[in-house]
């Protein structure tokens, strides 16, 4: 419940009632103590942080220590960005990979480690932490349950997304959280054509349209209205951004349809991947997203509960606001 004298945006009140539904819903059907958690035993690790926190570089060192004390083998720790973990990761070189950073870490690494099929903890020193699970004061107490295979692994859903012009693919990537097709520098709305398996599903006159993952429905689909899914669920989110005289709803489609986003303007429109640096599109050009055959996979150490206790935390005490979490 918010508290006394909270306000709220509409947004984070149709979240909030979505959340409530979900959390009595999931009550009613399971309770998390009854959960069983048992998997691997996991012996060779990666270590990878985000090198612009200062505190990331130390903590990694200390679990890396800890770990070896413990009997695993620990096979890198480095930056995320560093070749040499892509290196590893390509060659399956651990049985997991321990993330210190935030939800952008996060998201690197899930894409870095998606092929190889390598589960992944994320330790939260970031702002929010929604793909996170544990806290930096809750390590010692987690890891060792990870040593000895006492956790379960929850498979998310990835999207591909092409950028084609006419019938050539210019590149392909993989998705995490959501593709977003918008407009550039000029402060003007594009027009964009949307279809849903060849057919076509709805015109806009907007600054843009999301296609997300359920994982990325707490992140920018969240922002610009979208409903919230429990991660675990396999659909694709079509949400507009600003649209003008346009349909302001948010759209879910099963995991097999194929959407295609096309860009209609005189002015520059661009999409970007996750947050990554716009890509230039041309007037007629689309963007195709699927679901993929890869899975993000992470570690947890919690029943499903966890990932609703943690959204009701951030709707109430919104941590992008001052004097909350840091940034």
């Amino acid at each position: 419940m918010m508290s006394a004298g909270h306000t709220t945006t509409p947004t984070a009140a149709r979240a909030a009632d979505t959340v409530t539904a979900a959390t009595s819903g999931y009550n009613r059907r399971i309770k998390p103590t009854i959960i069983k958690m048992m998997s691997t035993p996991v012996k060779k690790i990666g270590i990878a942080y985000n090198a612009q926190i200062p505190e990331s570089k130390p903590l990694s060192g200390s679990i890396s220590n800890f770990l070896e004390s413990n009997g695993a083998e620990v096979m890198v720790c480095c930056p995320i960005q560093e070749r040499t973990l892509r290196n590893r990761i390509a060659e399956n070189g651990f049985d997991a990979l321990i993330v210190i950073g935030g939800d952008g870490t996060m998201l690197r690494a899930s894409h870095l480690c998606a092929a190889a099929e390598i589960p992944i903890v994320g330790i939260n020193l970031g702002m929010f932490g929604f793909l996170m699970e544990v806290q930096p004061d809750e390590w010692e107490d987690f890891l060792p349950r990870l040593l000895r295979g006492d956790y379960r692994v929850e498979k998310r859903m990835l999207m591909q997304a092409e950028h084609m012009r006419k019938d050539k693919v210019l590149n392909s990537s993989l998705v995490v959280n959501e593709v977003v097709v918008c407009r550039g520098q000029h402060v003007r709305p594009v027009r964009l054509e949307a279809e849903v398996d060849g057919s076509h599903m709805a015109s806009y006159v907007a600054d843009g349209l999301i296609a997300s993952t359920p994982t990325g429905s707490t992140a920018y689909a969240l922002a610009a209205g979208g409903a919230i899914l429990p991660p675990d669920l396999r659909n694709i989110i079509i949400v507009p951004v600003a649209p003008h005289l346009s349909p302001d709803q948010s759209i879910i489609l099963s995991e097999g349809a194929v959407v295609s986003i096309r860009v209609n303007t005189t002015h520059q429109a661009v999409f970007s991947v996750d947050g990554h640096l716009p890509v230039l599109m041309e007037d007629g050009d689309c963007v195709q997203v699927r679901s993929s055959d890869l899975n993000a996979r992470y570690i947890r150490f919690r029943g499903p509960g966890y990932f609703y206790r943690t959204l009701n935390r951030y709707l109430e005490q919104n941590p992008s606001l001052p004097n909350n979490l840091r940034e």
